[in-house]
């Protein structure tokens, strides 16, 4: 390869590798020092980057450590982006607070129509 193909700016290949959607994003994230390349925080959006450099930014609540692999010539689809990188990222933990289950109506889940007919006949006599 030349010399030129052997290097590309970091917000561009964060956007071929589809870390994040848009390239604007991208270069948001390396101009506010959230990623790290080969244990350097870097702010410039134009820092190059080359095969064997070591990425570590956060998405989320995951922290990824991604290996550059090779450089890409544009934003193809998703498998030929996963050819671009080697995730050396451990195995996300499992959440702490598990999410909530939906409220249930007296322990026994969603009222059926009768059980909602005999509520209704019951307020309307109270009101009586």
């Amino acid at each position: 390869m030349s010399e030129a193909g052997d290097k590309l700016r970091l917000d561009k290949w964060l956007w071929f590798a589809r870390f994040f959607k848009t390239r604007s994003l991208s270069a948001a994230r390396v101009a506010a020092g959230d990623v790290r390349v080969n244990a350097e925080r870097v702010t410039k959006r134009a820092t190059t980057i080359q095969p064997g450099d070591v990425l570590t930014f956060a998405i989320g609540r995951d922290v990824r450590i991604i290996e550059v692999v090779g450089i890409g010539t544009r934003r193809g689809p998703a498998p030929e982006a996963q050819t671009l990188y080697n995730d050396m990222s451990p195995e996300p933990t499992p959440r702490e607070t598990p999410v909530p289950e939906n409220p249930r109506f007296e322990g026994k889940g969603r009222p059926t129509k009768r059980v909602r007919r005999q509520g209704d006949l019951s307020r309307a006599r109270h009101l009586e």
